[in-house]
């Protein structure tokens, strides 16, 4: 899949000057996939083996990248890096890419806003990520939408493997350590200090050599059809937006201590208020006032700044400034008529499933035996069993299963429900089954 030679040979060459031994880089057989092979310790890998490059900060550069990865072969490697636990938004700020023939580039978003002439550049080629749903979304607001796509995390938990993470997966597959320590960095601070701009370059180095072990696996255990379904699943699917939850506020942390409908109004009204100022401010919300602030003033309910600033989370300066917001929002959960404040949620969909022996002791049965079916399958296959079918699918089928129970009313509802051919293909026969009630 690319005209560079084998990457432990090529980094063996880059920091010696001759080819040293180097513990295998073999693919486990299908029967140790997920587990740790004993191949010696790991070579780290601290620099990029063209260097580390500056980021791409005007369109000149930027039109002098497109020309070199529209000239490039093989498959593209890409990374995004969010400022998540920084910001309000999820956006990309700091873009990774390599490609064979084009190198390494790190292009900078902020002022380059649009990148859809890379991506017509790039266009044809087969895109490498890992961990895609987290990426897909913000390089699609650049302009970035890939055509193919191969997604290493998801195709390493397809192949059985315990550990998925980028560094467990180049370390058992490729022999390389990778450092990790900047991912949780704030990538939107400016100017990006060289040591995380070499980190960022590194995410994309191995990807492809990375991606060319897993698809040997792959296709060593019969898996690569699967994998190849969702992967089309990915591109059709990945850049979509989450959804918006009807009542947002109701994931406040720690909210289950929050007793009374009162109560729950005054964690409402200052769920709303931080969120307002958090994206005037393009803050993450738990840095305007952290989640357990709210429930502390929704338990005390204070009507003063001087008993509110004893709560905790109440007693730095950026949020003793906001005092007054804070006290506003608690008194117009106050003021609110009864009929107006929050009512038991709406569930879609099916019960927890805690509650199902309670509510419908039949459905219950079936989703046991779904779930056995489930799990048995998985095992019998080697993949995590929320990668076999999602547990959603499996609740709503079982709580609500067609009316007539065969294979092919079966199949229309899992695909309904997004399930794809080759999980269909493995789980059908069996989960028709489990809807049917057993034999006296």
């Amino acid at each position: 899949m690319t005209d560079e030679p084998p990457l432990r040979r090529r980094a063996a060459e880059s920091r010696t000057g001759e080819v040293s031994p180097h513990p295998s880089s073999a693919v486990p057989e299908p029967a140790d996939a997920g587990t740790e092979t004993d191949t010696g310790a790991a070579v780290p890998l601290t620099a990029p083996r063209d260097g580390t490059p500056a980021p791409v900060a005007s369109s000149t550069e930027l039109d002098e990248v497109v020309a070199r990865f529209a000239a490039g072969t093989g498959p593209v490697a890409l990374d995004a890096e969010r400022a998540s636990g920084y910001r309000y938004s999820q956006r990309a700020y700091l873009v990774q890419l390599r490609r064979a023939g084009a190198g390494t580039a790190l292009v900078d978003p902020l002022p380059l806003p649009d990148l859809s002439a890379l991506d017509a550049a790039i266009a044809e080629a087969e895109w490498v990520l890992h961990a895609a749903s987290q990426d897909l979304a913000c390089l699609a607001e650049l302009g970035l939408r890939p055509r193919r796509l191969f997604d290493t995390e998801l195709a390493a938990r397809l192949a059985g493997f315990e550990r998925v993470g980028l560094a467990a997966l180049t370390e058992q597959l490729l022999g390389f350590s990778l450092e990790k320590h900047h991912s949780a960095a704030d990538w939107s601070s400016r100017p990006l200090p060289e040591s995380w701009l070499t980190y960022a370059a590194l995410d994309v180095e191995l990807l492809v050599d990375l991606r060319d072990a897993l698809d040997e696996e792959l296709d060593r255990q019969g898996k690569s059809g699967w994998a190849a379904e969702e992967f089309a699943a990915l591109v059709r699917n990945g850049a979509r937006p989450p959804r918006v939850r009807a009542e947002p506020w109701r994931r406040t942390s720690g909210i289950h201590r929050v007793r009374g409908a009162r109560a729950q109004a005054r964690v409402r009204s200052l769920w709303y208020a931080r969120d307002q100022i958090a994206a005037r401010r393009d803050a993450a919300p738990g840095r305007v006032l952290p989640d357990s602030a709210i429930v502390a003033a929704a338990e005390l309910d204070p009507k003063d700044e001087k008993t509110l600033l004893t709560l905790p989370g109440f007693g730095g300066r950026s949020v003793r400034r906001l005092a007054r917001t804070w006290l506003a929002a608690l008194d117009d959960a106050r003021q609110l008529p009864d009929d107006a404040l929050p009512a038991s949620p709406t569930v879609e969909g099916p019960p927890p499933p805690h509650r199902w022996a309670e509510r419908d002791p039949v459905a219950a049965g079936r989703l046991a035996r779904c779930r056995e079916v489930v799990v048995g399958t998985a095992a019998a296959h080697r993949l995590p069993a929320e990668n076999l079918i999602t547990p959603d699918s499996i609740r709503r089928l079982a709580w609500q299963p067609p009316e007539e129970i065969s294979d092919g009313t079966v199949a229309e509802t899992l695909r309904a429900l997004g399930a794809r051919e080759w999980q269909l293909g493995l789980l059908l026969p069996a989960l028709t089954e489990a809807l049917r009630p057993p034999a006296p």
